[in-house]
């Protein structure tokens, strides 16, 4: 069973940047995503990367702000997040899609990513 730990969240000023780190500890090989919940909002998928191939998916907000990528050495995935601005402020949680193995893009499909880390807190204040 894999489990992840997100760090790297804090309080920018807008415009500012950010990385976030998801350090998995267990099998590798599960396409990773990252996504956010800010208060009364719903869920949302930011950025993915699939095991392999490394095939990319963001949302549709993210407009190439973000970028996601993996180092398999250290098992570990990041989401560089560069030009934030008020409305990224959320917690942002990293996940394991339920299947080993499986390139997945579908970030709606929040309910296929069953192992969640933690979450850690991105502010950014204008």
């Amino acid at each position: 069973q894999v489990q992840l730990v997100e760090s790297g969240g804090g309080s920018v000023q807008a415009g500012g940047s950010l990385r976030l780190s998801c350090a998995a500890s267990g099998p590798s090989e599960y396409t990773i995503g990252w996504f956010r919940q800010a208060p009364v909002k719903e869920r949302e998928g930011v950025a993915s990367i699939c095991p392999t191939t490394g095939i990319l998916a963001y949302g549709d907000f993210v407009k190439g702000r973000f970028t996601i990528s993996r180092d398999n050495a250290k098992n570990t995935v990041y989401l560089q997040m560069n030009g934030l601005n008020t409305e990224d402020t959320a917690m942002y949680y990293c996940a394991a899609h339920r299947f080993r193995y499986y390139c997945s893009t579908g970030l709606r499909n929040i309910a296929d990513f069953r192992t969640w880390g933690q979450g850690t807190q991105v502010t950014v204040s204008s």
